[in-house]
């Protein structure tokens, strides 16, 4: 019973371990990516010294990953704000499935018991 409990519970905690190495390699990818642009630019100017190529490629990508990181703030705005248009949507949308389901049992239960109480006259 106990393993069972706790192979369930590795389950229920599969997708989130999933999205964690997802986000993990996202942001590795977008840190190398900064971090090639910074030496592609850092080439292109022979004369900095060690320690100023340096300097240089850390605040680019810095500069880079706070960028990305402040895409990503937005888009995630933009993101919640249609998710919660169409819940709201679909919850309308619902209601009004359910109060028209509810109408036609209504009506149907009065028709039913009108026809009841005539044929029993």
């Amino acid at each position: 019973m106990i393993k069972g409990r706790q192979s369930r519970a590795h389950a229920d905690e599969a997708p989130a371990l999933v999205g964690d190495v997802e986000g993990y390699l996202k942001a590795q990818t977008y840190y190398l990516q900064a971090r090639q642009e910074a030496e592609t630019l850092r080439s292109r100017m022979p004369w900095l010294t060690t320690a100023q190529a340096e300097e240089m490629t850390r605040l680019y990508v810095e500069q880079r990953i706070s960028l990305t990181r402040q895409t990503l703030v937005h888009h995630i705005g933009d993101l919640r704000a249609q998710y919660e248009t169409r819940y709201r949507e679909l919850r309308r949308t619902l209601l009004k499935r359910h109060a028209a389901i509810t109408c036609a049992l209504l009506a149907g239960t009065a028709g039913f018991n009108t026809a009841a109480c005539l044929v029993g006259r």
